[in-house]
């Protein structure tokens, strides 16, 4: 297949957008247009899925010169990594357009479109300043939805978030420049190009630990790691729902990929060093974002917390230094966007449904809606890490890599999993299962409709598919993590 299909999957939504938005103004003609659109990216991603040859090399090569004379050029392909991650969003956005259908407006689903080029490019992104390009194009439409279609103080909760990426994001383009420079004063060409940077011998070691640093703020803030993570839960509360699902399901992963396709090659030193500062940083995270979760009574407040420790939990095992780990937060990434997408999907049903939002206002929706109540159910289960689950195999392969990399720190992570189950358990009770108090206000919940169950159902498979025979999967990136371990890190073999 040409490597141009790369190209093709990433500007397609942009260019439906712009078309739109100058053709028509009917909300249903867009959206069936947008979800078209998606549909056709998930069959040329499935296709991409099938023909790709598992390796540790890269596939699918897009690479021509962009700003020639400074050496920035359009660089594009994917491995099992990213292969991994695309057909994740392939698979969730347009799904997710069937529980997003009624209601919405002509620039909701415009910005919507203009998410997805901006993810897409940004994760087949080989070029680091093309890479920071698609990084900021993927925010914007994300701070207009929630800046037009939030809920509460969204004017001061779009200027918050827009100060946090802005300050992550000035600190990695002042690390991408300083590269840039080193590459130029070493070989005497310029270069951005992730696998040419991996070369550059000449930087002190101190200064790379400060360039590690600024890479590592854009991407910490977006997962987001423990201090930097104040941001997330008036953002999650206030912003509508498919902006939450946009930031909870593939944004935030695109900060852990970020950290695995190039701080990990260009500072492989700096991250063996600190690996166990920031192991610990993931689990004190996991930790304390999971008893603030305990404490929330607003359900989307406590799914914000909820997400923040899942992705902690992530960080910790990117930070593991085996295969174990590495594979099992990889694993992870996918398994979280599904659940907590799901998830955070339902929540806003529910929201827009009853016009509640606080745990104690919920309770009788399972007598009402089942439906609604068994999926809950099972992504919730696949959340904690239910045996049968696709949680379940992540959080145990985490957790053996945690262990082979510190015993004590393993023993801490296989005891503190059990702190997402109790507050997920604790909300379901209450908020879906138990019925309503005598004398409360009436709570009317409809039931799933049809597109919307047929919405949800690739993603209760996966659930399932992912947990029962996790090699299908796995066997498609783990030759990537090999040759991180192997080739780039000089660990050596760990399984």
């Amino acid at each position: 297949m040409s490597s141009d299909i790369l190209s093709f999957i990433i500007f397609l939504p942009a260019i439906v957008a712009f078309g739109l938005m100058i053709t028509t103004r009917d909300v249903n003609t867009i959206r069936n247009i947008a979800f078209l659109t998606t549909t056709v990216i998930l069959a040329l991603v499935l296709k991409i899925y099938i023909e790709f040859q598992p390796s540790a090399g890269m596939q699918f090569v897009t690479n021509v010169p962009w700003i020639e004379t400074y050496g920035i050029n359009y660089y594009l392909g994917l491995d099992g990594f990213s292969l991994t991650i695309l057909m994740m969003i392939a698979i969730l956005i347009p799904t997710s357009y069937l529980l997003l259908w009624e209601g919405r407006t002509k620039g909701y689903w415009i910005n919507m479109l203009l998410v997805q080029t901006g993810v897409t490019g940004t994760l087949l992104s080989l070029d680091i300043v093309l890479f920071y390009f698609f990084w900021e194009v993927m925010l914007l439409p994300v701070f207009l939805m929630i800046g037009a279609y939030g809920f509460g103080d969204k004017v001061a909760t779009t200027i918050k978030v827009t100060v946090y990426t802005m300050l992550g994001s000035l600190l990695m383009f002042i690390a991408i420049l300083y590269l840039g420079v080193a590459y130029h004063s070493e070989f005497g060409t310029w270069s951005f190009a992730y696998n040419e940077l991996m070369k550059i011998t000449t930087i002190e070691y101190s200064t790379k630990v400060w360039l590690f640093l600024g890479f590592l703020a854009a991407f910490a803030i977006k997962i987001p790691i423990f201090p930097l993570h104040t941001w997330i839960m008036e953002t999650y509360k206030n912003a509508p729902t498919g902006a939450v699902f946009l930031l909870s399901s593939i944004m935030a992963k695109l900060g852990v990929y970020a950290i695995v396709r190039f701080m990990i090659p260009i500072f492989p030193d700096i991250y063996i060093e600190f690996s166990v500062y920031f192991v610990a940083i993931g689990l004190f995270g996991l930790v304390y974002f999971g008893i603030a979760a305990l404490m929330q009574d607003d359900i989307k407040r406590m799914f914000a917390y909820s997400s923040a420790s899942h992705l902690s939990f992530i960080a910790a095992g990117i930070f593991s230094l085996n295969e174990y780990g590495i594979n099992g937060a990889l694993y992870l990434i996918i398994a979280h966007a599904i659940a907590t997408g799901a998830l955070f999907l339902l929540i806003g049903l529910i929201h827009e449904e009853t016009g509640f939002k606080t745990i104690k206002e919920l309770g009788g929706i399972a007598k009402q809606a089942p439906i609604l109540t068994f999926i809950f159910a099972i992504m919730l289960f696949a959340n904690v890490g239910l045996p049968g689950t696709n949680g379940f195999v992540s959080e145990l392969l985490i957790i053996f890599g945690i262990y082979e990399f510190n015993h004590t720190l393993g023993y801490i992570s296989a005891t503190t999993v059990v702190i997402g189950a109790s507050y997920m358990l604790w909300m379901f009770q209450r908020a879906i299962l138990q019925d309503r108090p005598e004398g409360s206000s009436t709570l009317i919940m409809r039931d799933l409709k049809i597109k919307e169950i047929i919405g949800l159902a690739p993603w209760v498979i996966l659930v399932f598919l992912m947990g029962l025979y996790p090699d299908i999967f796995i066997n498609k990136f783990e030759p990537t993590v090999t040759h991180y371990i192997n080739d780039i890190l000089h660990i050596g073999a760990t399984k």
